[in-house]
């Protein structure tokens, strides 16, 4: 089975990415930057109890995406509670829109951002009364 088990998000400054992500979901970081000998710091973005996987900011090995070209990897979606509190705080944080909040109906909230980074992600809050 292939199933998905950590991503990397590619970063140009380490400690803005840290500070957004921390800021805006809470994730903790980790120093593995002697292992993978760059700076590299492993991320948990909740307990082991919950669904979902672990990852780890990267730095960024080359120049950082074009804005509006097509995206070249995979987006990474993050579950949320609260779509419209989480919004203001991507945004407060330095984030910014890239495709609005829209409705999966019967199923959820989506919609995507980008990272201080340059970097695509998504959010996603479960509601079946989307429409």
């Amino acid at each position: 089975m292939g199933r998905l088990i950590h991503f990397e998000i590619h970063v140009e400054n380490m400690d803005r990415a840290r500070n957004f992500y921390g800021d805006v979901f809470g994730w903790t970081f980790q120093d593995w930057s002697e292992y993978a000998g760059m700076p590299y710091f492993g991320v948990v973005t909740g307990s082991d109890d919950e669904l979902g996987i672990n990852g780890a900011l990267m730095q960024r090995q080359g120049p950082a995406p074009e804005p509006n070209q097509a995206l070249n990897g995979y987006a990474c979606t993050i579950g949320v509670e609260d779509y419209d509190s989480i919004e203001a705080k991507i945004l407060e944080h330095g984030g910014k829109l890239a495709l609005p909040k829209y409705a999966l109906p019967g199923m959820a909230w989506q919609g995507y951002y980008i990272d201080t980074e340059g970097n695509i992600f998504g959010i996603h809050q479960p509601d079946e009364n989307a429409k």
